[in-house]
C-alpha cells in the first residue's frame, strides 16, 4: 500500500469517526475529527495535485476551525 493510500484511508477513518461522534452529539470532538480528516485529505490532494479537492478541504477546515473557536472561547 502506498503512502497516498494510507493518507486517504486515515482521512476516511477520521471522517467516519466524525459522523459517529456527530450522531452521539459529542461536540466539539466531532469537529476535531473533521479537522483531522480534512487535513489528511488536504495532504493527499496536494500530493496528487487534485485542485478541486484541495479547495474543498481548505474551506471545510476553515469552517471547522471557526466552529471550534466559537465552541471553545
Amino acid at each position: 500500500m502506498k503512502l497516498n493510500d494510507w493518507i486517504q484511508w486515515a482521512g476516511t477513518v477520521c471522517f467516519l469517526g466524525m459522523y459517529t461522534l456527530m450522531s452521539m452529539d459529542m461536540y466539539p470532538w466531532n469537529v476535531m475529527a473533521g479537522v483531522l480528516g480534512g487535513t489528511l485529505y488536504l495532504a493527499w490532494s496536494i500530493r496528487v495535485r487534485n485542485t478541486p479537492q484541495m479547495i474543498t478541504n481548505v474551506v471545510a477546515i476553515a469552517i471547522c476551525l471557526v466552529g471550534l473557536y466559537t465552541a471553545l472561547r
